[in-house]
């Protein structure tokens, strides 16, 4: 025998399910909590509410021993730590999950479903826990605090991240010159200097880039944007980096030291570069012939040679040239200027590769 709700039409099985059913459209809670008086439809609800009070967990992994409040809750851990198992599929894309909540969070990457929004500026979110973390980028709030050093962050894999500077750890590393991150997004962004992928586009121009932070510099190229101005002399510059390479001609100062041959560097990176000189090691290699480079702007450079592309453009004729110097080199052309001075003879060169073929004649 079915029964029927006649509100919604909806059909069960027994008395007791149809029962339970009707509150959803009365609100009727009859079930009240006699620890914080929250109020209960289901008598089963009411005895999972208790065991946040008592902190009681009843349900036993078999494996493991560890203890849970809900069975639905063991589940879980068993198809996560133990099982493996992924039981959800995804009916677009074929991917699987352990959490039936994961794949409905996941279709909403399908669907574009954005149902949770901030209350202060109206941004939509896919997720509560995305809203919840956005709200601090109104409030302030900072409740991830480092335990070694009590830097505080607005979000827990921030602090994760941060905790690597105190430990040293890169556990992230790349297969192909075996250089190590503290983060996987930075392994990932990495990979691309071997690849050569650029899937960054500048809107204005087409040029390209391997990151963000890139694109984001070559943009104020068009906005003449330069907001990191130096502290020192007042000079300012397009990018964080470029002024803080700025900084050293200030101070001198060369902390890092190649151990092979003395000489000192500025920054870090320089000298990783530098090492390179010794151990004659060429990372870098190109897809299409396998040549191989020291270092990923050489690779770049290369790689026009196959592609064609010549992202150098003279704003007076409009010609186009594969590297920065050879557009340098050009622009004379136009403004007769004659930069390069002969020491000896005092003869005037427009480019610096006949002043050097130049000075021969006289050694």
């Amino acid at each position: 025998m079915a029964y029927r709700c006649d509100l919604c039409n909806k059909e069960f099985h027994s008395t007791s399910s149809h029962k339970r059913h009707m509150k959803t459209h009365t609100g009727e809670k009859p079930f009240d909590c006699t620890i914080c008086n929250k109020q209960f439809r289901m008598s089963a609800h009411l005895r999972k509410h208790l065991r946040t009070h008592t902190g009681e967990k009843p349900f036993e992994c078999t494996i493991c021993n560890k203890q849970f409040k809900q069975p639905s809750t063991l589940r879980t851990h068993l198809r996560i730590t133990h099982t493996g198992e992924k039981p959800y599929e995804c009916a677009v894309c074929s991917k699987n999950f352990s959490i039936l909540q994961h794949l409905r969070i996941h279709l909403r990457a399908h669907t574009g479903e954005k149902p949770y929004e901030c209350t202060i500026c109206n941004q939509k979110f896919a997720q509560q826990s995305l809203v919840n973390r956005h709200l601090r980028t109104h409030t302030g709030e900072k409740p991830f605090e480092c335990t070694i050093c009590e830097k505080k962050f607005a979000r827990a894999d921030h602090l994760g991240l941060h905790l690597l500077t105190h430990t040293g750890e890169t556990p992230f590393e790349c297969s192909i010159c075996n250089k190590k991150f503290t983060q996987s997004s930075n392994l990932r962004t990495h990979l691309r200097t071997h690849t050569g992928e650029k899937p960054l586009e500048c809107t204005l121009c087409n040029k390209k880039f391997t990151q963000s932070s890139g694109l984001r510099d070559h943009l104020r190229t068009h906005t003449g944007e330069k907001s990191f101005e130096c502290t020192l002399c007042n000079k300012k510059f397009a990018r964080e980096k470029t002024m803080n390479l700025h900084l050293w001609t200030h101070t001198g100062e060369t902390p890092f030291e190649c151990t092979i041959c003395n000489k000192k560097f500025a920054h870090a990176d320089n000298l990783r570069k530098h090492l390179r000189t010794h151990t004659e090691e060429k990372p870098f290699e190109c897809t299409i012939c396998n040549k191989k480079f020291a270092q990923a702007k050489n690779l770049r450079r290369h790689l026009r040679i196959h592609t064609g592309e010549k992202p150098f453009e003279c704003t007076i004729c409009n010609k186009k040239f594969t590297q920065q110097s050879n557009l340098g080199a050009h622009h004379p052309t136009h403004t007769g200027e004659v930069p390069f001075k002969c020491t000896v003879c005092n003869k005037e060169f427009a480019r610096a590769g006949n002043i050097l073929e130049h000075l021969r004649k006289h050694v």
